[in-house]
Formats: C-alpha cells, structure tokens, sequence
C-alpha cells in the first residue's frame, strides 16, 4: 500500500528537487554558455549581456577553422592517433593481459615486478626523450601511438577481468584444435564487451585530449594535434601579435575568445558522440576488478 506524503515528505522532496534543479544547472550551463558563444559574433559576444542564446548569429567562428587547412590537418592527426592509438593500446593491453592471467605462466612473478615497478617509478621526461629518440619516434607519427601501446593501469583491470572468465571456454576450444590466437579473437574477445568498451572510451578520451607529446616531441607543422592547436590560439590570444588577435583583426566578428570557445567545441564533440554508443558497456565495466571473487 502507497505511503501518503506528509507535510514533511513534501518539503524534503521539494528542497532535493531545487538542489538537484541548481547542480544541473551548474553543472550544464557553462557548456551551453560556450556553444553559445560559438554561434555569436565574437565582437558582439565581447559587449557582454548574452546569457540565454544567441544575440548575433553567425558561423564565422567555425568557418575560421573550416577555412584554415592548418587546423583541418590537425583535426585529422588528432582522429588518426586516436583510432589507431586506441585500437592498437586496447588490442596490445589486452594481449598482454591475457597472457599474465594465465597462472601456469613461467615467471609469472617477475613480469608483476616489472609491471608494479613501471607503474611506481619514472625515468623522468629527459630519460624518455632519449628512449624515443634512439627508437626514431621523435617528429614521427608514431610516437602518438607506439608509447601508449600498453597502459599498465588497465592491464592489471584486464587480468582481474581474464581470470573470472570461466577455464571451461578455453578448453573445449583447444580440445577441438584451436590455437591461443584463435581463443583470444573467438572467444575471449566477444565476451570482453565491457572491458573494451571501458578501455577504448578511457585510451580514447586520453588520445584524444593529449597534446603535451605533440609539444615536447614533435617539430613537423604537418604531425600538430588538435589540442595542441587549440593550446597555441589559447597562449597567443594572450599577447597583441598572435595568431587569434590578427584573425580577430581579418574577421571583424571573430575574437580571441570566441575562438577559444569554438576550438573547445570542436575538440568536445568527437567524445560526447562516441559515449552514448559505448555507456551501456561502460556502467558495467566501470565496476570491472571492484568485486573480488
């Protein structure tokens, strides 16, 4: 039988539901506030007073970025390391980890030392520029992808989540004459939706958004990233002669802040579109390794 609400139920429901109003509120305003301030002209968005939708429309800021090759070639460096540094992270983490879950792995101990230490202590950014650069990864593609191959904090997760996957699989399988190969691709693969789906959202969200490599390690024009680019218009907005002020200076409706605010968007939107597909698996692999059996 349904509770009847008293007087004190409905002020409590009432006082939960103006908090919750306030964090949403908080919480979604500021992105809207900078797409917003994408779809208004920049020098109209800089008088101030623009609080619920656009008070000048325009497309001149994306078309900033869409006119200019420079920042196209980013954004198509920025999509290439993260597809293939994230397929090839996800696939060689998981390789690894499937062979440490293995109890019966000869010198099995002396891998999760070398893992345990990695995860510990760091050469430091000199020592690792020095590693790439005798590997001739430095001003090369690779050295988006190739570094980041094996990400040692979801390898320990991959190998807690190999080891609950029943024995019994794998057996009938190499009763019938299937190699390893063939049960990891056939087998352990299919049934690991949510620890991939977990893993390509976290390395792809990381590949994406990373721009300290493409910074530190990386002098070709044509190798920048988009964060990179977006981390330049950042600092040259704050002196007179960069690069946003003379396009604030071509384009009359176009500022240093709104391309600020465009390049954010822009850099967003792959990430919030990608999510939906992969959040049914990610609830669940959210909580992979939490639970011990």
């Amino acid at each position: 039988m349904r509770r009847r609400k008293t007087v004190e139920d409905r002020v409590l429901d009432s006082i939960i539901a103006v908090v919750l109003v306030i964090i949403v509120f908080v919480t979604v305003y500021p992105f809207y506030y900078i797409l917003l301030i994408t779809f208004n002209a920049g020098t109209d968005t800089a008088a101030g007073g623009m609080y619920l939708w656009p008070r000048s429309f325009t497309l001149g800021n994306y078309l900033y970025f869409l006119e200019n090759p420079k920042w196209i070639k980013s954004l198509g460096i920025s999509v290439l390391r993260t597809v293939i540094g994230t397929s090839l992270a996800v696939l060689f983490t998981c390789l690894v980890a499937y062979g440490l879950s293995k109890r019966d792995l000869i010198f099995r101990r002396s891998y999760f030392l070398i893992v345990i230490v990695s995860m510990n202590f760091s050469g430091g950014l000199i020592s690792y520029y020095i590693v790439l650069k005798s590997l001739k990864l430095i001003n090369t593609f690779g050295v988006y992808v190739i570094p980041s191959m094996l990400n040692l904090f979801f390898l320990l997760i991959a190998i807690s989540f190999f080891r609950e996957i029943p024995d019994e699989l794998g057996e009938s399988a190499r009763m019938d004459g299937a190699s390893e190969i063939r049960i990891f691709t056939k087998i352990i693969l299919p049934v690991s939706m949510p620890l991939l789906a977990t893993m390509s959202l976290f390395l792809g969200s990381g590949q994406w958004n990373s721009w300290l490599d493409s910074a530190y390690f990386v002098q070709d024009e044509d190798l920048r990233t988009l964060t990179y680019r977006m981390m330049q218009v950042i600092n040259q907005s704050m002196v007179p002669s960069g690069e946003a002020q003379m396009a604030a200076m071509s384009r009359s409706s176009v500022t240093p802040f709104s391309i600020q605010a465009t390049a954010m968007v822009i850099s967003i939107v792959p990430i919030l579109g990608v999510y939906p597909f992969l959040q049914k698996h990610f609830v669940s692999g959210i909580m992979l390794g939490s639970v011990k059996g």
